[in-house]
């Protein structure tokens, strides 16, 4: 206690010093802990559920097609089911939407249809009332709702278990309450749960059972079963379902089984690693800084040293009173840390978008709080340890003499003072070279052309409830209705509708074949992207029709059917022919699917991502093809606002229990496609930052610091007739040796991990000559103007003064 009240004393006495150091190591250890609070909510903390780690995720894949994480089909989810024998329990689910009316304006809420052991399987148990019944699936309208939804809707009532909600335009009676499902399996505001998973409104029954694939399959495996033998026992009856089912799309599928972990979470690890790695340079750049600091204060107090020897101390002693003043500090900084940590984790949700599955209370875990202890102790004792050490061996004698010689570092603690300026530019240089690719690449992405302009292109969702609108007619007369209205308001240059809207995530494959060349059994198809469009789509977001006529509207339900091709369909696929008038197979509906009319080409866009072309495109007539739920597109110069006022005016004039879902701007989807890639970007920009300001802390104070320490000599040198240039040359050569070095051993590093980095990278080489030599010119530069300053004032110090000193 005498020691830490000693060393909180010293702490005081030197202000200056120790606002440095802490708020050096405040910063390092703030980014730390808000990466691994990051990290543990995404990877470490694991899902709320029974025996998380043998959950497994069901999928398919057909590697010669390169189709991957395809869904399961109806009649494949129940041979699976029924089967399969290293599995307690497997159960399906299927994300839907719900239209809520009754409790004042309809509103759209968010939704799973799931199996009725779904919530068993996963070992939730409802908080209040109880869980679905085996004879309920598929038969009774039943719900559970979210803790939220019953807090929020409901009052928080007991009584409202039994209350019917109208979803859907059909009366569900709520049968328990569920605690709030985390996102990273089921997506934000999830809040209502039913109990038909095998209905898709829209497509009918006898086409759902030909392999159409739209639900997710969760599993349990039994104890003792690895997920290799999981594998290998799916074999089997993946070779059942392709013997019962020849026919169906899905029969040549391949089982593919991940933890539920790697499912959720797999596709943000490479940029979380990145960003750890990131982190950890920071931190070891300002522990050697601090470090180097440390060595100066204890050199400094090589007198006290002696003194305490000399009074009977032990060396022992002396190394525990300065780890301790260390380990103080940096548990200091580990406090103001945490609320550095608490900013950087509150911002992340608005950089990422909806691309971050992460929860936030507001509080941190135990696990956060523990990892910023152990970071700030073990910080302390191995920043002090060896500055300390190299203090208390100071010679006793020597130490009691007064004078400058007294205290001055030995050779060895110069060059360690000059490794650490080595190693933290060296650290800096993998740094901002790992800045300058991502921020490079992001601008790349952010500037790549989409196919189409998004400028002034505002979109909402509209759902039909079957109930009310139970086949295609009422589809086609809702949509002829709904867009006549639109087309006549004022402001509105361009109106339509569609399946899903480019990067929104929504789209549909469909298997396809030439007609004329022997087209292969349906399980044998690739598959390509299939919209569905109204007339004016193309003008609406500006593509370019390269050939044949657009989709108009005497293309309607009981005319022809006929589709329009990408520019890179049509290459791939009618390499110098004319595409138009061609026929091909699209879809299960028969043996061999709807045989339809190419009618034109037109531009390829990115539909799904900005970093990848889709190669098959396809889009057939939404009035052909009509699902109950549409995308509404207006292209107009209005404010967003008004244009959500003016089509929930026309919703209102035709179904008023109609809400409109989701309504964005095109610029806004595009953004927020790019959360993952923005969010990387711009930790790692501001690490890199801190990095590069740190590093120049660290070479000013060793420049200065040996400036200091030659005083004496450099009063001797002048006297002797050296010049100030000389002066300026050999502090500014001895300073900017270790950067040298340090660019070096950093440029090494770069080429050597860059591969790890790669795949992060669009249109970007890791090894970029241009941007490699631009950050050794700016770390370089920084470098140069921090060793200037210091030799600045060396080059005026008065011999005469140099000399009394010393």
């Amino acid at each position: 206690m005498n020691d830490i009240r000693f060393a909180l004393r010293q702490l005081r006495k030197s202000p200056g010093f120790t606002a440095l150091a802490v708020f050096t190591l405040a910063v390092a250890i703030g980014m730390n802990t808000a990466i691994f609070t990051l990290i543990n909510d995404l990877f470490l903390r694991g899902l709320p559920f029974k025996d998380p780690a043998r959950l497994v995720r069901i999928s398919g894949e057909a590697k010669e097609r390169n189709l991957q994480q395809l869904p399961f089909s109806i009649p494949r989810f129940w041979h699976y089911r029924d089967g399969q024998s290293v599995f307690s329990g497997i159960a399906a689910d299927a994300g839907t939407g719900f239209i809520l009316t009754g409790f004042g304006d309809p509103i759209q809420i968010n939704g799973f249809n799931v199996t009725a052991n779904y919530f068993d399987l996963l070992g939730v148990r409802p908080i209040l009332g109880r869980g679905f019944l085996p004879e309920e699936e598929q038969k009774a309208d039943v719900a559970l709702v979210s803790e939220r939804f019953w807090k929020r809707r409901l009052g928080g009532d007991s009584t409202a278990l039994g209350r019917n909600l109208t979803l859907n335009g059909v009366p569900t009676s709520v049968v328990g309450v569920l605690p709030n499902l985390p996102i990273a399996l089921f997506g934000p505001d999830v809040d209502v749960i039913t109990v038909k998973p095998f209905d898709q409104p829209g497509t009918p029954r006898e086409v759902l059972m030909r392999g159409v694939s739209y639900m997710r399959v969760t599993a349990h495996l039994k104890p003792g079963v690895t997920i290799e033998q999981a594998r290998a026992g799916l074999a089997a009856v993946q070779q059942g379902y392709r013997v019962e089912h020849p026919d169906n799309a899905d029969n040549s599928w391949t089982p593919v089984i991940v933890s539920i972990a790697e499912d959720t979470t797999g596709t943000l690890r490479p940029a979380f690693l990145t960003l750890l790695g990131a982190v950890c340079f920071v931190l070891l750049i300002a522990c050697s800084n601090v470090a180097n600091l440390l060595l100066v204060r204890f050199t400094g107090r090589k007198r006290e040293i002696a003194l305490r020897v000399a009074l009977g101390a032990s060396r022992s002693g002396i190394v525990r009173l300065f780890v301790l003043e260390s380990t103080i500090m940096t548990l200091i900084a580990g406090i103001i840390g945490l609320c550095l940590a608490s900013w950087i984790v509150a911002i992340v949700p608005r950089l990422a978008g909806q691309n971050l599955a992460i929860e936030s209370s507001g509080a941190f875990q135990s696990p956060v709080l523990l990892f910023t202890i152990i970071v700030s102790l073990i910080t302390g004792v191995l920043m002090g340890a060896y500055p300390a050490w190299q203090s208390s061996r100071s010679d006793l004698v020597s130490g009691l003499k007064d004078g400058g010689r007294a205290m001055t570092g030995s050779r060895s603690q110069h060059r360690l003072r000059r490794g650490l300026v080595t190693a933290q530019v060296g650290l800096s240089v993998v740094l901002l070279a790992g800045a300058a690719l991502l921020i490079t690449s992001f601008v790349q992405l952010s500037q790549q052309e989409a196919g189409f302009k998004p400028e002034r292109i505002w979109l909402g969702g509209v759902g039909l409830p079957p109930a009310r609108y139970p086949d295609r007619p009422a589809y086609a007369r809702f949509t002829e209705r709904l867009l006549n209205n639109l087309r006549n308001l004022p402001g509105f240059e361009s109106v339509s509708l569609s399946e899903g809207a480019p990067l929104d995530g929504n789209f549909s494959q469909s298997p396809y074949a030439r007609a004329d060349q022997n087209p292969p059994p349906i399980n044998q198809r690739p598959l390509g992207l299939m919209h569905s469009i109204s007339p004016g789509f193309l003008r609406t977001y500006c593509i370019p029709l390269i050939s044949g006529r657009d989709i108009d509207e005497h293309d309607g339900i009981d005319r022809p059917l006929v589709v329009l091709i990408s520019k890179s369909t049509a290459q791939r696929l009618f390499p110098n022919e004319n595409p138009v008038g061609k026929r091909m197979y699209f879809g299960t509906n028969n043996g061999t699917g709807e045989l339809v009319e190419i009618v034109g080409v037109v531009g390829d866009i990115r539909y799904r991502r900005l970093d990848r072309e889709d190669e098959i495109e396809f889009y057939r007539p939404f009035t052909q093809r009509a699902f109950p739920f549409m995308s509404v597109s207006v292209r107009s110069r209005i404010e967003p606002a008004a244009v959500v006022s003016a089509v929930r005016n026309v919703l209102n004039q035709i179904d008023n229990e109609l809400p409109i879902i989701q309504p964005n701007t095109m610029t806004a989807i595009i953004g927020d496609s790019l959360g993952q890639q923005r969010l990387t970007t711009t930790l790692l920009a501001s690490f890199a930052a801190v990095a590069l300001l740190l590093a120049i802390i660290g070479i000013y104070g060793a420049v200065a610091y040996t400036v200091e320490q030659r005083t004496g000599e450099i009063g001797v040198r002048m006297a002797l007739g050296a010049q100030t240039r000389d002066v300026l040359q050999l502090v500014v050569r001895q300073g900017m040796l270790p950067v040298a070095l340090g660019v070096g051993l950093g440029l090494i590093c770069t080429f050597a991990i860059g591969r790890f980095i790669t795949a992060q990278l669009y249109q970007v080489s890791p090894q970029n000559p241009l941007l490699l030599l631009s950050v050794t010119f700016i770390l370089c530069a920084v470098a140069l103007i921090a060793c200037l300053v210091p030799a600045r004032h060396a080059a005026l110090i008065d011999p005469i003064q140099a000399l009394r000193i010393e």
